[in-house]
């Protein structure tokens, strides 16, 4: 017999408060990465831009996730990008790399505010109406680390100038904006970051990408003859010699807004390469389950031996998890030892995920190299994530060099 009496109705459960932005943007992950998995195989072998993906990746709100909040945007942190970036990850490699470089740039705005407000707020303007892809332009055929640019910024009286050519330059031909890095022609050149429009007249994207994996990320070369900059769109050309301006506060800061930039970079491509190794070793355990030899009466799965090796896999890619995602949470605490270690992971944790990906094709022997599945593009996809990583031999000596000076203070 019910308690409630005659003349009560009973309590409604009133509702929990309602989602913060980011919990809104990560409760639709599951839908996107089905939708960019759907169509992952035929962007691979044709090397075409995934547009839809991206498309499905801005109506989440996902693209935006790091927009600071004083922009009104949901202010995602690097513990929310790392999350998405892994989903995204298993679902199309291409579009989570091209995602990642558009959330590290509203992340750096929102720590050093270096974009001009009136450049930022149209970014912002077309973020709202339609996926507005931006990244940084810095590498350049033949160059060498710590050498200033070949491209070339000559100032006519009125605007800037620009000219040469960028390489490696993911998204190229869907960007809406390239902060692209250039030197001055001046007597003393300056070094700066000039903001241009993805479809300025001057420039033109050569379509070079041809590479084994990560093929429909469209990081081609992008060559520049005397595009139009404004003085207001040059970033960071402070006079030879002269004070910082925006950037004095952040190298004040316990944290260098360098080094912090360099960790988001770190840690964001760490996951997407974890992403994809989570999503070889799904189809191992579907395979290691369906696959019964004529020689077998139960499926490869029932085998210790491959048990034993899926097991090695799954704590592979358990530590990359855990170092990525731990070390992301304490870089948003802003921990400056935090930070010095995203190099190392980056590279362990590339390392585990390449290791675990090769280990699956090697279980799998000709079925995980057939084209008619996804395991060898899984492969290629993370063997080619090498491209965002510093070479090893940098990363290990300096880490090595950071251990003798911490040794030397002991």
């Amino acid at each position: 017999m019910s308690t409630v009496a005659a003349d009560q109705s009973p309590a409604v459960p009133s509702p929990g408060p309602a989602p913060s932005p980011v919990e809104a943007a990560l409760a639709g992950l599951p839908r996107v990465v089905d939708l960019l998995a759907a169509r992952a195989e035929e962007h691979d072998r044709d090397a075409t831009f995934p547009y839809q993906g991206i498309e499905a990746v801005h109506e989440a709100g996902l693209l935006t996730l790091t927009v600071d909040a004083r922009y009104g945007g949901p202010g995602g942190t690097l513990a929310d990008t790392v999350q998405v970036l892994a989903q995204l990850g298993r679902g199309d490699a291409s579009v989570a790399v091209v995602t990642a470089f558009t959330l590290l740039q509203h992340a750096e705005q929102a720590r050093t505010a270096g974009w001009p407000t009136a450049g930022y707020r149209r970014l912002l303007t077309e973020s709202r109406r339609g996926p507005a892809l931006v990244n940084t332009l810095r590498a350049e055929p033949g160059s060498r680390e710590g050498e200033p640019p070949a491209t070339v910024a000559r100032w006519d009286g009125e605007v800037w100038l620009l000219t040469g050519r960028k390489t490696y330059c993911t998204g190229a031909e869907a960007l809406a904006w390239m902060a692209v890095t250039a030197r001055t022609d001046e007597p003393v050149p300056r070094t700066g970051t000039f903001l241009v429009r993805g479809e300025s007249e001057g420039l033109e994207v050569d379509p070079t990408w041809d590479q084994l994996g990560l093929r429909a990320s469209a990081s081609h070369d992008v060559v520049l003859d005397e595009v139009r900059v404004p003085a207001e769109l040059a970033l960071g050309l402070n006079p030879p010699g002269g004070a910082a301006g925006k950037g004095s506060a952040a190298s004040a800061a316990a944290v260098p807004a360098a080094e912090l930039a360099r960790a988001w970079h770190d840690l964001a491509l760490s996951a997407v390469a974890v992403g994809v190794a989570r999503s070889a070793q799904d189809w191992l355990v579907r395979f290691l389950h369906q696959r019964t030899p004529a020689n077998l009466t139960e499926p490869l799965g029932s085998l210790p031996r491959y048990r034993s090796a899926l097991g090695e896999i799954e704590a592979q890619l358990i530590g990359a998890e855990e170092l990525v995602h731990g070390l992301a949470a304490r870089v948003d605490r802003a921990e400056p030892e935090a930070v010095a270690r995203t190099g190392p992971a980056h590279l362990l944790a590339t390392r585990a995920a390449t290791a675990a990906v090769q280990q699956a094709v090697s279980l799998t022997g000709n079925p995980g190299l057939s084209r008619r599945h996804p395991l060898e593009r899984y492969l290629r996809d993370v063997l080619s994530s090498r491209v965002h990583l510093a070479p090893d031999e940098a990363v290990l000596e300096a880490a090595g060099r950071a251990a003798l000076e911490r040794g030397e203070r002991h």
